[in-house]
Parts: C-alpha cells; sequence; structure tokens
C-alpha cells in the first residue's frame, strides 16, 4: 500500500492516480496526524510512505521522527515530497533513514521507480521479520539440533553430538520444519540464508 500523506488534496488525488497507472494501491491522508493514527501495524505486502515535508498540522519531519520513535523505517519506508527542500535536510532525513528525498517539481516515472523499490524494500523486510518470529518459537535444544542440520549433518550425526537418541532428533526436526513451516532442510537454508 503507498500511503501519500499531503495536505494539497490536488497533490494527493495525483499521486494516486500515477500509483493506479502502475497497479499499486495508494490511500491519501490530509495530514500526518490523521495518517500516524490510522496506520499503527505496516502490511506485510508492503507499505512505502510519500510524505510532504511541509503541513500545517504535523510537518513532514515530525511524522518521520514519530515512526524512527516505533522502529516502523523498514516495514514503513518514506520517501519525502517537498517544494522548499534544502540540502541540509535531505542529507539529515536521508542519513536517518529515510528512503529517498523528492523536490516538487518531479518527475513521475523517477518517483514511481523508487515507490516500487520502496515497496520491495518493505515487503523484504516484512518477510525477514516473520522468519526471526518463527526463530523464537524454536526452544533452545530445537535452535541447537537447527544449528547441525544447517551445518549439513545427518540426523545419526546429530544425534551422536548432542548426546541424544536418534528418535528424539527427528521429532526436534518435525518441530522445527513445522515451527519454521518448511519442509525439507534444503527450504530451511534457504530461508535462513
Amino acid at each position: 500500500m503507498l500511503h501519500i500523506v499531503d495536505d494539497e488534496d490536488v497533490i494527493r488525488d495525483a499521486l494516486a492516480w500515477l500509483a493506479q497507472s502502475r497497479g499499486l494501491q495508494a490511500r491519501g491522508y490530509s495530514g500526518g496526524q490523521a495518517f500516524l493514527d490510522e496506520v499503527r501495524q505496516p502490511d506485510p505486502e508492503g507499505d512505502c510512505v510519500l510524505l510532504d515535508v511541509r503541513m500545517p498540522d504535523m510537518n513532514g519531519i515530525a511524522v518521520f521522527d514519530q515512526l524512527v520513535a516505533r522502529g516502523l523505517l523498514a516495514r514503513l519506508p518514506v520517501i519525502f515530497l517537498t517544494g522548499h527542500g534544502d540540502v541540509p535536510m535531505a542529507v539529515d532525513s536521508l542519513k536517518r533513514g529515510a528512503f529517498d528525498f523528492f523536490e516538487k517539481p518531479f518527475n513521475d516515472n523517477m518517483l514511481m521507480d523508487r515507490v516500487e523499490e520502496a515497496l520491495a524494500a518493505s515487503r523484504k523486510a516484512a518477510d525477514s521479520a516473520a522468519v526471526q518470529e518463527r526463530l523464537a518459537t524454536l526452544s533452545a535444544r530445537e535452535r541447537e539440533v537447527l544449528d547441525l542440520i544447517l551445518a549439513g549433518m545427518m540426523n545419526k550425526v546429530v544425534a551422536d553430538k548432542l548426546g541424544i537418541s536418534m528418535r528424539t532428533v527427528e521429532v526436534h526436526r518435525a518441530h522445527i520444519f513445522d515451527k519454521m513451516q518448511v519442509k525439507t532442510a534444503v527450504e530451511l537454508a534457504g530461508l535462513l540464508k
């Protein structure tokens, strides 16, 4: 989802139309607080925020600071839009994690290309977060078995190394595959690369 945060209706509508021309879903917000009130959790399918710097209720930098404080930048990459930008503002926002910074007027295709890249980065961050959540469900012993499986060891070798029965290794392996939502060790390795 592309979130367009700009106080000018005509800009929001034009950007939404531009996004839809690329097959992207877009939603507009007339101000920073309206956006922050509505968006609590990023979409696993990917999000991107086009954020105007100057708005009357809450400026874009303040909205950006809120997203940073909530730890959401990886899942909600921000592309700043401004008609009044300056180089120090752009450099500072990029150093603090903004995805990009565009001055109005901007090249439509260049902006939408960056939006698509930001959406891809958001999806990748969501996938990584989901894998980390699954890893956190493993017990300490399952983590040990997982590490040895990833090292390419067979069940018998894992059992000998950990001083447990081969049947216990098989049970741990089945639990690991179930929790990590994979069917094979190859899938597991691909997921954790």
